[in-house]
Protein backbone atom coordinates (compact mmCIF):
# COMPACT_ATOMS: atom_id res chain seq x y z
CA UNK A 1 0.00 0.00 0.00
CA UNK A 2 1.42 3.09 -1.05
CA UNK A 3 2.15 6.10 1.92
CA UNK A 4 2.31 9.78 1.66
CA UNK A 5 5.94 10.85 0.39
CA UNK A 6 8.56 10.89 2.99
CA UNK A 7 11.26 13.70 2.78
CA UNK A 8 14.89 12.16 2.58
CA UNK A 9 17.82 14.06 3.90
CA UNK A 10 21.92 13.74 2.92
CA UNK A 11 23.52 13.36 -0.13
CA UNK A 12 24.02 11.14 -2.95
CA UNK A 13 25.97 10.87 -5.99
CA UNK A 14 24.33 11.62 -9.22
CA UNK A 15 24.66 8.62 -10.79
CA UNK A 16 23.43 6.86 -7.82
CA UNK A 17 20.14 8.64 -8.28
CA UNK A 18 18.36 5.37 -8.71
CA UNK A 19 19.32 3.81 -5.17
CA UNK A 20 17.89 7.03 -4.07
CA UNK A 21 14.15 6.88 -5.99
CA UNK A 22 14.49 2.85 -4.53
CA UNK A 23 15.42 4.33 -0.84
CA UNK A 24 12.58 6.84 -1.26
CA UNK A 25 10.21 3.96 -2.75
CA UNK A 26 11.04 1.76 0.33
CA UNK A 27 8.53 4.06 2.57
CA UNK A 28 6.05 5.06 -0.05
CA UNK A 29 5.56 1.80 -1.25
CA UNK A 30 7.26 -0.88 0.88
CA UNK A 31 6.50 -0.17 4.13
CA UNK A 32 9.68 1.52 6.24
CA UNK A 33 9.00 4.00 8.46
CA UNK A 34 12.45 5.52 9.23
CA UNK A 35 16.18 4.70 8.08
CA UNK A 36 19.21 5.45 6.72
CA UNK A 37 21.63 3.77 4.17
CA UNK A 38 25.29 4.97 3.14
CA UNK A 39 27.78 3.65 0.71
CA UNK A 40 31.91 4.42 0.50
CA UNK A 41 33.76 3.51 -2.60
CA UNK A 42 37.73 3.73 -2.42
CA UNK A 43 36.79 4.64 1.41
CA UNK A 44 35.06 7.95 0.11
CA UNK A 45 31.18 8.80 0.80
CA UNK A 46 29.12 8.59 -2.47
CA UNK A 47 25.52 8.07 -0.61
CA UNK A 48 24.51 9.04 2.54
CA UNK A 49 20.58 8.89 3.23
CA UNK A 50 18.36 9.09 6.49
CA UNK A 51 15.09 9.75 6.06
CA UNK A 52 11.72 9.13 7.84
CA UNK A 53 10.51 9.20 11.87
CA UNK A 54 12.35 7.64 14.97
CA UNK A 55 8.37 6.75 16.29
CA UNK A 56 5.52 6.36 14.79
CA UNK A 57 3.74 7.84 17.78
CA UNK A 58 5.57 11.21 17.90
CA UNK A 59 6.31 11.30 14.49
CA UNK A 60 9.97 12.70 15.35
CA UNK A 61 12.19 12.90 12.33
CA UNK A 62 14.52 10.38 11.74
CA UNK A 63 18.44 12.62 12.38
CA UNK A 64 21.36 12.55 11.12
CA UNK A 65 22.65 11.06 14.06
CA UNK A 66 19.79 8.96 14.85
CA UNK A 67 20.94 5.40 15.73
CA UNK A 68 19.08 1.93 15.63
CA UNK A 69 19.19 -1.67 16.93
CA UNK A 70 20.91 -3.72 13.99
CA UNK A 71 20.92 -6.95 15.69
CA UNK A 72 23.06 -9.40 13.98
CA UNK A 73 24.67 -7.21 12.15
CA UNK A 74 26.65 -6.30 15.80
CA UNK A 75 28.53 -9.43 14.77
CA UNK A 76 30.51 -8.47 12.13
CA UNK A 77 32.28 -5.90 14.48
CA UNK A 78 32.29 -9.09 17.04
CA UNK A 79 34.62 -10.93 14.44
CA UNK A 80 36.58 -7.68 13.71
CA UNK A 81 37.72 -7.79 17.32
CA UNK A 82 38.51 -11.56 17.33
CA UNK A 83 40.92 -10.85 14.18
CA UNK A 84 42.51 -8.01 15.66
CA UNK A 85 43.80 -10.13 18.17
CA UNK A 86 44.42 -12.73 16.18
CA UNK A 87 46.98 -10.33 13.89
CA UNK A 88 48.26 -9.21 17.62
CA UNK A 89 49.40 -12.60 18.19
CA UNK A 90 47.46 -12.76 21.28
CA UNK A 91 44.72 -15.30 19.52
CA UNK A 92 45.50 -18.33 17.94
CA UNK A 93 42.06 -19.60 16.14
CA UNK A 94 43.24 -23.34 16.27
CA UNK A 95 43.98 -23.14 19.47
CA UNK A 96 41.36 -24.98 22.14
CA UNK A 97 38.97 -22.50 23.44
CA UNK A 98 39.74 -24.01 26.85
CA UNK A 99 43.45 -22.34 26.24
CA UNK A 100 42.24 -18.75 26.95
CA UNK A 101 38.79 -19.44 28.99
CA UNK A 102 39.38 -22.91 31.12
CA UNK A 103 35.56 -23.66 32.29
CA UNK A 104 34.79 -24.30 28.36
CA UNK A 105 36.40 -27.20 28.89
CA UNK A 106 33.30 -28.61 30.79
CA UNK A 107 31.10 -31.52 28.76
CA UNK A 108 34.01 -33.01 26.67
CA UNK A 109 34.83 -29.13 24.94
CA UNK A 110 38.39 -29.66 26.21
CA UNK A 111 39.86 -29.55 22.62
CA UNK A 112 37.52 -27.48 20.56
CA UNK A 113 39.22 -25.21 18.58
CA UNK A 114 38.39 -21.07 18.75
CA UNK A 115 37.71 -21.45 14.80
CA UNK A 116 34.77 -23.57 15.70
CA UNK A 117 33.19 -20.08 17.38
CA UNK A 118 33.54 -18.05 14.47
CA UNK A 119 32.11 -20.37 11.83
CA UNK A 120 28.65 -21.37 13.51
CA UNK A 121 30.07 -25.22 13.76
CA UNK A 122 30.70 -25.80 17.75
CA UNK A 123 27.13 -27.00 18.36
CA UNK A 124 26.27 -24.90 21.30
CA UNK A 125 23.24 -22.63 19.31
CA UNK A 126 21.71 -22.27 22.98
CA UNK A 127 21.56 -24.03 26.49
CA UNK A 128 19.40 -26.97 27.77
CA UNK A 129 19.18 -25.75 31.46
CA UNK A 130 16.27 -23.01 32.30
CA UNK A 131 17.76 -19.46 32.39
CA UNK A 132 16.52 -16.94 35.17
CA UNK A 133 14.46 -14.38 33.40
CA UNK A 134 16.95 -11.61 32.42
CA UNK A 135 19.78 -13.68 32.32
CA UNK A 136 20.56 -12.59 28.54
CA UNK A 137 21.12 -9.06 30.69
CA UNK A 138 24.22 -11.34 32.49
CA UNK A 139 27.46 -11.82 31.13
CA UNK A 140 28.65 -14.36 33.66
CA UNK A 141 25.40 -15.60 33.94
CA UNK A 142 25.18 -16.79 29.72
CA UNK A 143 29.08 -17.73 29.67
CA UNK A 144 28.86 -20.00 32.52
CA UNK A 145 26.04 -21.74 31.20
CA UNK A 146 27.88 -21.99 28.13
CA UNK A 147 30.84 -23.40 29.61
CA UNK A 148 28.49 -26.13 31.13
CA UNK A 149 27.39 -26.93 27.87
CA UNK A 150 27.53 -30.03 26.27
CA UNK A 151 27.03 -29.23 22.25
CA UNK A 152 23.82 -30.19 20.65
CA UNK A 153 26.33 -32.03 17.91
CA UNK A 154 29.89 -32.63 17.27
CA UNK A 155 31.86 -29.60 17.03
CA UNK A 156 32.51 -29.70 13.40
CA UNK A 157 30.31 -31.90 11.60
CA UNK A 158 27.67 -29.55 10.98
CA UNK A 159 26.91 -26.09 10.92
CA UNK A 160 24.00 -24.19 12.57
CA UNK A 161 23.47 -20.18 12.79
CA UNK A 162 24.56 -18.95 16.58
CA UNK A 163 21.55 -16.22 16.63
CA UNK A 164 22.58 -14.81 20.45
CA UNK A 165 25.52 -17.56 21.86
CA UNK A 166 28.03 -16.12 19.30
CA UNK A 167 28.37 -12.84 21.65
CA UNK A 168 29.09 -14.54 24.38
CA UNK A 169 31.50 -17.23 22.93
CA UNK A 170 33.30 -15.09 20.76
CA UNK A 171 32.96 -12.37 23.36
CA UNK A 172 34.47 -14.37 26.49
CA UNK A 173 37.19 -14.95 24.37
CA UNK A 174 38.28 -11.41 23.73
CA UNK A 175 37.54 -10.95 27.33
CA UNK A 176 39.74 -13.18 28.69
CA UNK A 177 42.24 -12.07 26.39
CA UNK A 178 42.55 -8.40 26.57
CA UNK A 179 41.05 -7.98 30.08
CA UNK A 180 38.47 -5.79 28.66
CA UNK A 181 34.63 -6.51 27.71
CA UNK A 182 33.88 -7.13 24.16
CA UNK A 183 32.39 -3.42 23.77
CA UNK A 184 35.44 -1.47 25.43
CA UNK A 185 37.14 -3.43 23.46
CA UNK A 186 35.47 -2.54 20.42
CA UNK A 187 35.08 0.93 21.36
CA UNK A 188 39.15 1.13 22.11
CA UNK A 189 40.39 -0.64 18.89
CA UNK A 190 37.96 -0.04 16.34
CA UNK A 191 35.20 2.61 16.87
CA UNK A 192 37.25 5.48 18.87
CA UNK A 193 39.74 5.56 15.92
CA UNK A 194 37.66 5.06 12.98
CA UNK A 195 35.23 7.42 14.25
CA UNK A 196 32.27 5.15 14.22
CA UNK A 197 29.27 6.12 16.10
CA UNK A 198 28.33 2.43 16.98
CA UNK A 199 28.16 0.68 20.39
CA UNK A 200 27.89 -2.48 21.99
CA UNK A 201 26.70 -1.21 25.07
CA UNK A 202 24.98 2.13 25.14
CA UNK A 203 25.12 5.15 27.63
CA UNK A 204 22.58 6.84 28.53
CA UNK A 205 23.41 9.90 27.49
CA UNK A 206 22.75 8.56 23.87
CA UNK A 207 19.16 7.01 24.60
CA UNK A 208 17.40 10.25 23.06
CA UNK A 209 19.55 9.29 19.81
CA UNK A 210 17.58 5.66 18.92
CA UNK A 211 14.61 5.14 17.09
CA UNK A 212 11.71 2.93 18.35
CA UNK A 213 12.41 -0.68 16.86
CA UNK A 214 9.08 -2.14 15.66
CA UNK A 215 8.69 -6.09 14.86
CA UNK A 216 7.60 -7.08 11.86
CA UNK A 217 3.80 -8.15 10.86
CA UNK A 218 3.82 -11.58 9.52
CA UNK A 219 0.59 -12.14 7.44
CA UNK A 220 -1.43 -15.41 7.63
CA UNK A 221 -0.46 -15.97 4.03
CA UNK A 222 2.94 -15.01 4.82
CA UNK A 223 2.82 -17.64 7.90
CA UNK A 224 1.53 -20.39 5.60
CA UNK A 225 4.72 -19.97 2.76
CA UNK A 226 7.04 -20.17 5.99
CA UNK A 227 5.24 -23.72 7.22
CA UNK A 228 6.90 -26.17 5.40
CA UNK A 229 10.20 -24.38 5.97
CA UNK A 230 10.34 -24.05 9.76
CA UNK A 231 9.41 -27.62 9.59
CA UNK A 232 12.13 -29.13 7.25
CA UNK A 233 14.15 -26.57 10.21
CA UNK A 234 13.06 -28.68 13.15
CA UNK A 235 13.73 -31.50 11.47
CA UNK A 236 16.85 -31.04 11.18
CA UNK A 237 17.80 -29.90 14.55
CA UNK A 238 16.63 -32.90 16.62
CA UNK A 239 14.60 -33.32 19.66
CA UNK A 240 16.89 -32.13 22.39
CA UNK A 241 18.08 -28.91 20.32
CA UNK A 242 13.94 -28.49 19.57
CA UNK A 243 13.17 -28.50 23.89
CA UNK A 244 16.05 -26.34 24.14
CA UNK A 245 16.22 -23.53 21.47
CA UNK A 246 13.56 -21.11 23.64
CA UNK A 247 15.27 -21.27 26.34
CA UNK A 248 17.40 -18.02 25.83
CA UNK A 249 14.82 -15.46 25.69
CA UNK A 250 15.16 -11.04 24.21
CA UNK A 251 11.71 -10.86 23.04
CA UNK A 252 10.04 -7.69 23.46
CA UNK A 253 13.43 -6.62 24.52
CA UNK A 254 14.96 -4.49 22.49
CA UNK A 255 13.33 -0.88 22.77
CA UNK A 256 13.81 -1.00 26.94
CA UNK A 257 16.86 0.22 29.04
CA UNK A 258 18.38 -2.90 29.92
CA UNK A 259 18.81 -4.03 25.94
CA UNK A 260 20.63 -0.56 25.25
CA UNK A 261 22.78 -1.01 28.66
CA UNK A 262 23.81 -4.53 28.14
CA UNK A 263 26.42 -5.58 26.15
CA UNK A 264 25.13 -8.74 23.75
CA UNK A 265 27.97 -8.30 21.05
CA UNK A 266 25.78 -11.05 18.89
CA UNK A 267 22.58 -8.61 18.81
CA UNK A 268 22.44 -5.70 20.43
CA UNK A 269 24.81 -3.12 18.92
CA UNK A 270 23.33 0.25 18.11
CA UNK A 271 24.55 2.28 15.25
CA UNK A 272 23.95 4.09 11.63
CA UNK A 273 24.28 3.48 8.45
CA UNK A 274 27.15 5.89 7.66
CA UNK A 275 29.26 3.57 10.28
CA UNK A 276 28.95 0.49 8.74
CA UNK A 277 29.71 1.65 5.29
CA UNK A 278 32.48 3.44 6.85
CA UNK A 279 33.81 0.23 8.74
CA UNK A 280 33.22 -1.85 5.46
CA UNK A 281 34.60 0.38 3.41
CA UNK A 282 37.62 0.31 5.32
CA UNK A 283 37.96 -3.47 5.32
CA UNK A 284 36.59 -3.62 1.22
CA UNK A 285 40.36 -1.53 0.53
CA UNK A 286 42.45 -3.15 2.61
CA UNK A 287 41.76 -2.76 5.60
CA UNK A 288 42.32 0.90 6.60
CA UNK A 289 40.98 4.13 5.56
CA UNK A 290 42.33 7.73 6.36
CA UNK A 291 45.24 6.41 7.52
CA UNK A 292 43.55 3.88 9.96
CA UNK A 293 43.93 0.54 10.21
CA UNK A 294 41.16 -1.96 11.03
CA UNK A 295 42.89 -5.49 9.87
CA UNK A 296 45.80 -6.17 7.59
CA UNK A 297 45.67 -7.51 3.96
CA UNK A 298 46.36 -10.96 5.31
CA UNK A 299 43.87 -10.76 8.11
CA UNK A 300 41.26 -10.10 5.96
CA UNK A 301 42.09 -12.60 3.97
CA UNK A 302 41.88 -15.81 6.51
CA UNK A 303 38.69 -13.76 8.10
CA UNK A 304 36.73 -14.39 5.13
CA UNK A 305 37.64 -17.85 3.68
CA UNK A 306 34.73 -20.58 3.88
CA UNK A 307 34.35 -22.56 6.41
CA UNK A 308 30.83 -23.75 5.94
CA UNK A 309 28.21 -23.50 3.34
CA UNK A 310 24.53 -25.29 2.96
CA UNK A 311 21.65 -26.20 4.65
CA UNK A 312 21.93 -24.75 8.30
CA UNK A 313 20.94 -26.70 11.42
CA UNK A 314 18.69 -23.44 13.01
CA UNK A 315 17.39 -21.58 9.83
CA UNK A 316 15.10 -22.19 6.95
CA UNK A 317 17.33 -20.45 4.65
CA UNK A 318 20.61 -22.24 3.31
CA UNK A 319 24.01 -20.20 4.78
CA UNK A 320 27.38 -19.77 3.96
CA UNK A 321 30.15 -18.69 6.57
CA UNK A 322 33.29 -17.55 7.05
CA UNK A 323 35.50 -17.01 10.04
CA UNK A 324 32.56 -14.62 11.18
CA UNK A 325 31.41 -13.03 8.86
CA UNK A 326 29.02 -14.53 6.18
CA UNK A 327 29.51 -14.34 2.90
CA UNK A 328 27.45 -13.69 -0.31
CA UNK A 329 24.60 -16.14 -1.10
CA UNK A 330 22.08 -15.70 -4.22
CA UNK A 331 23.50 -12.09 -4.14
CA UNK A 332 21.81 -11.24 -0.49
CA UNK A 333 25.07 -9.09 -0.45
CA UNK A 334 25.70 -7.84 -4.00
CA UNK A 335 26.76 -9.58 -7.29
CA UNK A 336 29.98 -10.58 -5.65
CA UNK A 337 30.55 -13.99 -4.42
CA UNK A 338 33.52 -12.83 -2.61
CA UNK A 339 31.34 -9.84 -0.51
CA UNK A 340 31.25 -10.51 3.35
CA UNK A 341 29.79 -8.55 5.75
CA UNK A 342 26.36 -9.59 8.13
CA UNK A 343 22.61 -9.02 8.71
CA UNK A 344 20.57 -8.30 10.99
CA UNK A 345 17.18 -9.66 11.90
CA UNK A 346 14.46 -7.55 10.09
CA UNK A 347 16.75 -6.17 7.46
CA UNK A 348 19.86 -4.05 8.50
CA UNK A 349 23.31 -5.03 6.73
CA UNK A 350 26.56 -3.85 6.12
CA UNK A 351 29.03 -5.31 3.73
CA UNK A 352 32.31 -4.85 1.79
CA UNK A 353 32.88 -5.58 -1.67
CA UNK A 354 36.55 -5.73 -1.83
CA UNK A 355 36.52 -6.49 -5.67
CA UNK A 356 34.51 -3.02 -6.35
CA UNK A 357 36.39 -1.07 -3.13
CA UNK A 358 32.53 -0.84 -1.80
CA UNK A 359 31.09 -0.34 1.77
CA UNK A 360 27.68 -0.93 2.28
CA UNK A 361 25.00 0.04 5.79
CA UNK A 362 21.60 -0.17 6.02
CA UNK A 363 19.56 0.58 9.10
CA UNK A 364 15.99 0.72 9.88
CA UNK A 365 13.09 0.84 12.29
CA UNK A 366 10.76 -1.36 10.99
CA UNK A 367 11.47 -4.91 10.87
CA UNK A 368 10.65 -7.35 7.96
CA UNK A 369 10.56 -11.34 8.06
CA UNK A 370 13.70 -12.93 7.66
CA UNK A 371 17.34 -12.83 7.83
CA UNK A 372 18.06 -13.02 4.25
CA UNK A 373 14.77 -12.38 2.67
CA UNK A 374 15.19 -11.32 -0.80
CA UNK A 375 12.01 -9.15 -0.36
CA UNK A 376 13.46 -7.00 2.17
CA UNK A 377 14.03 -3.36 1.44
CA UNK A 378 17.65 -3.87 1.81
CA UNK A 379 17.83 -6.24 -0.95
CA UNK A 380 16.13 -3.31 -3.28
CA UNK A 381 18.89 -1.06 -2.42
CA UNK A 382 22.01 -3.44 -3.24
CA UNK A 383 20.15 -3.72 -6.87
CA UNK A 384 19.87 -0.64 -7.44
CA UNK A 385 23.41 0.18 -6.53
CA UNK A 386 25.34 -2.72 -8.51
CA UNK A 387 22.95 -1.59 -11.68
CA UNK A 388 24.19 1.80 -11.62
CA UNK A 389 28.07 1.16 -11.21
Amino acid sequence: MTTKAVEVHGRCDARFSAVRDAFVRNFEEFGDVGGAMAVTIDGKPVIDLWGGVTDKDTGKPWQEDTIVTVYSTTKGMTTICAHRLVEQGLLDLDAPVAKYWPEFAQAGKADVPVHMLLSHRVGLPTVSEKLPEGAVFNWETMTDALARQKPFWEPGTRHGYHGLTFGWLVGEVVRRISGKSLGAFFRDEVATPLGLDFHIGLDAKDDARVATMYTAVVSMETARQMEPRQQEVQSRMGAELLAARGNIVIQGAHNTEAWRRAEIPAANGHSDARSLARVYGALACGGSVDGVDVLSPESIARATIEQASGPDAMLANPTRFAQGFWLSRDGNMGENPRNFGHPGAGGSLGFADPDRRIGYGYVMNQMKTGLQNESTTSRRLIDALYASL
